[in-house]
C-alpha cells in the first residue's frame, strides 16, 4: 500500500510539471524594441508614385546591447539550445561560457542563466528551448547593466539596475530570424482584364493589398505597371498614387513578384514593344487574426455595411493597425484608437493592440506629441485604458505606465498661463479633416481630451501601485473638468463653444467636444439633453463629412438612446458609398460630390484613401450600441448587455472577450443570451416583467428590468416592449 500511494503520488507530480514542459519557447527581446523596429520597417515602405515618402515624425531606434536572464532550479540536468540574433554571450551563475554556443548543458540545482546581446542592425533577441527551459515573457532584461567590480574582481553586492519583463509577439520558430518576420501571403487571381495589344488593365473585383505578380515575363525594354483603388486611377499614369516602372532584359520567361506591397483593385499594365507576359496574379497579403465576432439583422443593406466595413478593417489590420493601405500605410494614433475599439468588437485581437501601442510611444525622451498631434496624444493614453478594460490585462498596464508618465510630463509642461493647451511650434492641432475649422487659441476639444487623459492616468497609476501620482492625477483632472465648464459652457446656445483666443470666449459652436462630453458622461442629464437637441441634432451646426468624426457623433447619439436615428444615418452614410459601388470604406465621403470628385482629396485627384480604418466604425456601433453589449469590471469579470433594436425587425451577433463570446438575439418579443465569460446583466425595457426560466428578475425602474447572466447558460426571455 506504501508503495502504490508513493506511485499515486509520483504520477500525480507528473501530471502536475506536464504543463511546464509543454510550454513553448517563443523569441523574446527588450520589451517594446520589435514593436519599434518593425514599426519603422512597415512605416518606411510608403511611396508615392515610386518616391520614398518617410514619416514627418521623429523614429526611435531599439537598444544595440542588452542583458536576458532568468533564475531556475533544476532537479536534474538540462540541455538548453540557443538561437540568438545578434553576438553573444552566455553565463550560468555569472561564470561566461567560452564560445558561442548553441548548445549548453545546464546542471541541477538552483542557477541564473544569462544572455548578454548585440545588434545594431536589428533587434537583439534570443529563442531559449529546453525541456523546462524557455524563453518567454518572463525573462528579465535591461538595457543598461549598472554593475560594478572592485580591485579583487568581485561584483557589487547592490545594483542600481532596473530590469523590466522580456517583449515578444509569440515567434515560435527558432529557424526564422525575428528580423525576417512577414505577414502571409495567397495567391488571388484578376476577375476581368480588358486588353489592348502587350497593354490590359486587370480588375481584381475589390480593394485588395499585396504584391502583383507577372507570370512568363519576357523581353527587352520597359514595363510600366500603374495602380488603382479606382479604374480611373489606374488609367491615370500622370496622377495614378502608386506605380512601378521596370527596365527589363530577359531572355527567357520568367516569373517575377513587384519588391513593394501595394494597395489597388485595378491594374494598368503597359508593356514597350518586346516585352510581353502571360499573365498576371497577386500574393495578397493578410494578418492572420481571427473573426470572433458578428452581426446580422433583418435590413440586408445594414448586414452589407456590417460586411464590408469589417473587410475594410482586416485590410487595415496588418503588423500594426494603419490608417489606410494605399497612401500612408502608418501608425496614425487617432486612426489607431478607433481600431482598438473596432477590433474589440470583431477579432478581439489584444498583441496588435500592444504592439501598436508601444510602436507609437517609442522611446524616451519626448521631444513631441505621438504624430507630433496633440489630440493624438491623448488617444494614446485612452487606447491604454480600454486596452485593460476589455482585456483585463494588468500586466500591460504597468509596463506601460513609466512611458505614460514620460508623456504626461511633457503635456502638463506646455500649458499655458491660464493652465490649458494651446498651440506651440512644433504642434498639429488635427481635430478633424473640416473646412474653415479653427484650430487656433485654447480649443475646448482639446482641453476635453486632456481631461479624460489625466483620468486615465490617475487610474493607471492605481494599477502600477503608485498612490501618489493617482491623487495628483486625479486632483489635476477634477480641476481642469471644472475649468472647462467655467469657462467653456454657453447658457444661451447650450452647448460648449469650440474655443478661446486671446482670453476671450468665442461663439463658435462644433460638434467635437459636445459629442465627445456625452460619451465621457461629463454633462449633467439636463445638458445632455440640451446638447442633443442644439448641437448633434441641428442641421445649423456645421455638419462632419469624415467617417473618422462620424464615429463619435453617432455613438455620442447612440449614447442618449437614438440608435433609430443613428441606423438612418449608417444606411444614408455608409450606404451611400455602397451605391457608389464602394468594397471598402473611405477616408471621407460627401454625398454632395459628384463623379471622381469621390476620389479627390489633399489636391490631388485620386489622393482620397479609399479603404481607410475609421471608415469601419459600424462594427463598433452595431456591437456595443445594438447588440449592447460592454465590460463593466476589466476582462468582462462583470459586464452589461443592453439590446436596442433601433427600428431593425431582428438582430443577433456576437462580441467576443478574452474568455469566450457573448451571443445576443433579438427580435420584439423576445431576447436570447448565451456568455462563456464573466457575470452579465441584461437590461431591457418591458411593459410587464419579462419571463424568463433559470435567471433572476428584478424591475430597475418603471418598464425597466434586469435579468441576470451567468456563464454557459442559454437565457430565452419573452418581453412586452414599450411603444416607440
Amino acid at each position: 500500500m506504501k508503495n502504490l500511494k508513493k506511485t499515486l503520488l509520483l504520477s500525480l507530480l507528473s501530471f502536475l510539471i506536464i504543463p511546464t514542459f509543454a510550454q513553448k519557447a517563443s523569441w523574446i527581446w527588450y520589451p517594446g524594441d520589435f514593436d519599434i523596429y518593425m514599426s519603422n520597417v512597415m512605416q518606411n515602405r510608403r511611396t508615392e508614385r515610386g518616391s520614398f515618402f518617410p514619416v514627418f515624425w521623429k523614429m526611435d531606434s531599439h537598444y544595440v546591447l542588452v542583458d536576458f536572464h532568468k533564475e531556475f532550479t533544476l532537479s536534474q540536468p538540462e540541455e538548453v539550445k540557443l538561437f540568438v540574433e545578434g553576438t553573444y554571450n552566455v553565463k550560468i551563475d555569472g561564470q561566461a561560457i567560452t564560445g558561442f554556443s548553441k548548445s549548453i548543458q545546464i546542471p541541477a540545482g538552483k542557477h541564473k542563466f544569462s544572455l548578454k546581446v548585440y545588434s545594431q542592425g536589428t533587434v537583439p533577441a534570443i529563442f531559449v528551448q529546453g525541456k523546462t527551459i524557455v524563453s518567454d515573457e518572463t525573462w528579465l532584461t535591461t538595457f543598461e547593466d549598472k554593475e560594478w567590480i572592485d580591485q579583487s574582481g568581485k561584483v557589487s553586492d547592490k545594483s542600481g539596475t532596473t530590469f523590466v519583463s522580456a517583449g515578444s509577439w509569440n515567434l515560435t520558430d527558432p529557424n526564422m530570424l525575428p528580423s525576417k518576420f512577414k505577414l502571409p501571403v495567397v495567391a488571388h487571381y484578376a476577375v476581368n482584364k480588358e486588353k489592348a495589344g502587350n497593354d490590359y488593365v486587370a480588375d481584381f473585383g475589390k480593394e485588395t493589398f499585396g504584391f502583383l505578380k507577372i507570370h512568363g515575363l519576357k523581353g527587352n525594354g520597359k514595363l510600366d505597371i500603374y495602380y488603382g483603388e479606382s479604374r480611373e486611377e489606374a488609367l491615370s499614369t500622370d496622377k495614378c498614387e502608386t506605380l512601378d516602372h521596370l527596365d527589363l532584359n530577359l531572355a527567357s520567361k520568367k516569373d517575377s513578384v513587384m519588391p513593394l506591397s501595394k494597395a489597388f483593385r485595378y491594374v494598368n499594365f503597359q508593356a514597350e514593344n518586346g516585352v510581353t507576359a502571360d499573365s498576371i496574379s497577386m500574393l495578397y497579403e493578410y494578418a492572420p487574426v481571427t473573426e470572433r465576432g458578428s452581426f446580422k439583422s433583418s435590413d440586408t443593406e445594414l448586414n452589407k455595411i456590417y460586411d464590408v466595413a469589417k473587410y475594410t478593417f482586416h485590410l487595415n489590420t496588418r503588423e500594426f493597425f494603419i490608417d489606410g493601405i494605399k497612401r500612408d500605410r502608418w501608425v496614425w494614433s487617432g486612426d489607431a484608437y478607433q481600431s482598438y475599439l473596432m477590433n474589440y468588437y470583431s477579432f478581439f485581437d489584444a498583441p496588435t493592440v500592444k504592439r501598436t501601442l508601444l510602436a507609437q510611444r517609442g522611446k524616451d525622451p519626448v521631444t513631441a506629441h505621438i504624430n507630433t498631434i496633440m489630440d493624438y496624444s491623448f488617444y494614446w493614453f485612452l487606447g491604454i485604458y480600454d486596452y485593460y478594460k476589455f482585456t483585463g490585462d494588468k500586466k500591460f498596464v504597468q509596463d506601460i505606465y513609466p512611458r505614460m508618465q514620460s508623456l504626461m510630463t511633457y503635456i502638463d509642461g506646455r500649458k499655458n498661463k491660464n493652465g490649458l493647451l494651446e498651440w506651440m511650434p512644433g504642434d498639429w492641432i488635427f481635430i478633424d479633416w473640416a473646412d474653415k475649422l479653427s484650430k487656433d487659441g485654447e480649443v475646448s476639444f482639446e482641453q476635453l481630451l486632456y481631461a479624460r487623459s489625466l483620468e486615465t492616468m490617475a487610474l493607471c497609476a492605481k494599477l502600477a501601485n503608485d498612490t501618489e501620482n493617482a491623487t495628483k492625477y486625479d486632483r489635476a483632472a477634477k480641476a481642469l473638468k471644472t475649468k472647462i465648464f467655467e469657462l467653456y459652457w454657453n447658457q444661451s446656445k447650450h452647448a460648449l463653444v469650440h474655443s478661446r483666443i486671446a482670453d476671450q470666449l468665442t461663439d463658435n459652436v462644433t460638434r467635437y467636444a459636445n459629442m465627445f462630453g456625452i460619451f465621457f458622461d461629463y454633462f449633467t442629464p439636463e445638458q445632455k439633453l440640451a446638447v442633443k437637441e442644439n448641437v448633434l441634432l441641428n442641421d445649423k451646426i456645421a455638419k462632419i463629412t469624415t467617417p473618422y468624426m462620424r464615429f463619435y457623433e453617432l455613438e455620442a447619439l447612440c449614447a442618449m438612446g437614438e440608435q433609430s436615428y443613428v441606423l438612418k444615418e449608417m444606411k444614408s452614410y455608409w450606404g451611400g458609398m455602397l451605391k457608389l459601388e464602394a468594397t471598402s470604406f473611405w477616408e471621407e465621403y460627401n454625398p454632395d460630390k459628384k463623379g471622381v470628385e469621390h476620389l479627390e482629396m489633399y489636391g490631388r485627384p485620386f489622393g482620397k484613401s479609399l479603404c481607410h480604418a475609421w471608415g469601419a466604425s459600424p462594427i463598433y456601433l452595431l456591437g456595443k450600441y445594438y447588440l449592447g453589449v460592454s465590460p463593466d469590471l476589466p476582462g468582462y469579470e462583470t459586464y452589461t448587455i443592453q439590446p436596442n433594436l433601433g427600428g431593425l425587425g431582428w438582430m443577433e451577433g456576437k462580441v467576443p472577450t478574452a474568455n469566450g463570446d457573448i451571443s445576443v438575439y433579438m427580435n420584439k418579443k423576445e431576447i436570447r443570451v448565451s456568455a462563456a465569460a464573466g457575470t452579465g446583466k441584461l437590461i431591457l425595457k418591458s411593459k410587464s416583467k419579462p419571463v424568463v426560466e433559470g435567471a433572476e428578475v428584478k424591475e430597475v425602474s418603471k418598464d425597466v428590468y434586469e435579468v441576470k447572466i451567468e456563464k454557459n447558460m442559454n437565457y430565452a426571455i419573452g418581453y412586452n416592449p414599450p411603444a416607440t
